[in-house]
């Protein structure tokens, strides 16, 4: 270990460059890894956080809440569903408003019953109790959609009272209210008096007890052609565009996951053929080999440690911000996970510089040669 810190200490600028180096790239890769999550939350975490574990789409929705339509005749074939335990109706719709901040698009999603279809992860006030209340998207807040706040549906003027706040639960990357069913009737009569009561969009369902989620999934497809059943899981996941987000980031993770270990096993390869001669001298004077190889790794460990540590401080404040409309938080578990993948692959790429070191031949003092190829 002394002999480690101790080149450390002489090279500081060297050995402080490359922790630099890599805690640059940590910060990208756990700020890329908070982007993706809240992007996919801002996209989908309505339909995550709902309480319903099973929603029903039409086929020809192709599963968009707002392109599905579910008729009468559908929704009778769902009820007939054997393991049918709950039901109630779903329905979303994407409408102007305005609150004290300004104009939005907004959608709404109304739910027939509070466990079927209302949001999970309420942090403050409560769910609705009657008509024209609401429960909104935390990271709305300031835009007009807090506790107290009034969102007025334009056309129309219906207004709506936020009376409490959920986290992750935005739809469509934008502002999303949860309200009653017939809060958000009233809200379509309101941007359009001729429309009529619109049919649901998806039929909400909760299996009965002794059935699982996904034999209701199958009980219920097996009904129609005509129905696509989905657990809540399933049905965010297979969102159109999600599978298309995540595969793009996980091509981004995936070259950051080599970018890391190959600097760092580059690194050392190079300081190792740059001071051949004096490994070279201080295996002859007896030095053991594995003292060395222990020096280096005890370096490496040191490097990525520093180095990890550092880009974590940097993003530490940065994922606590809010990158337009989308909420950036920390993700502890990437944190972990990424240190053990970083740290292994640096300390393994590492290993081609120790590899250098174990061939050194102390004789080779005696030529001037260093480390053999």
């Amino acid at each position: 270990m002394f002999l480690a810190l101790a080149e450390m200490r002489r090279a500081k600028a060297r050995f402080g460059m490359l922790i630099v180096s890599i805690a640059l790239l940590v910060f990208l890769i756990l700020y890329q890894q908070s982007l993706r999550n809240g992007l996919l939350n801002s996209f989908i975490g309505a339909i995550t956080t709902q309480s319903a574990p099973v929603l029903v789409y039409s086929v020809d929705g192709q599963r968009v809440i707002q392109g599905s339509v579910i008729t009468p005749d559908a929704e009778a074939l769902v009820a007939s569903a054997e393991g049918v335990g709950e039901m109630g109706r779903l329905a979303q719709g994407t409408f102007s408003v305005t609150t004290s901040e300004g104009a939005f698009d907004a959608s709404l999603i109304g739910y027939e019953r509070p466990s079927l279809g209302a949001p999970e992860t309420l942090t403050e006030g409560r769910l609705p109790a009657g008509p024209d209340e609401a429960v909104a998207s935390d990271v709305d807040a300031a835009d007009g959609f807090d506790i107290g706040d009034v969102v007025t549906v334009q056309p129309g003027g219906l207004e709506i009272e936020v009376v409490g706040l959920a986290k992750d639960a935005q739809l469509n990357a934008g502002p999303t209210l949860f309200v009653t069913y017939p809060t958000y009737l009233d809200a379509v009569v309101a941007q359009n008096p001729d429309a009529g009561e619109p049919p649901p969009n998806v039929i909400a369902l909760a299996p009965a007890d002794g059935v699982s989620d996904a034999e209701l999934v199958a009980n219920v497809n097996a009904q129609s052609d005509d129905l696509d059943a989905l657990t809540k899981d399933d049905a965010a996941r297979e969102t159109p565009g999600v599978s298309q987000i995540q595969s793009s980031f996980l091509i981004i993770f995936a070259l950051y996951a080599l970018v890391v270990p190959c600097i760092t096993g580059l690194f050392f390869l190079i300081v190792t053929f740059q001071k051949a001669a004096a490994l070279t001298l201080l295996r002859a004077v007896g030095a053991p080999a594995r003292r060395l190889v222990g020096a280096l790794l005890i370096q490496a460990t040191a490097i990525l440690g520093l180095g990890y540590l550092l880009g974590v401080l940097l993003y530490a404040p940065v994922s606590q911000q809010r990158l337009g409309g989308i909420a950036l938080s920390f993700e502890t578990t990437a944190v972990v996970v990424w240190a053990l993948i970083l740290g292994a692959g640096g300390l393994l790429s590492s290993l081609f510089a120790a590899r250098r070191v174990l061939r050194i031949d102390p004789i080779r003092a005696t030529t001037g040669a260093g480390v053999g190829a």
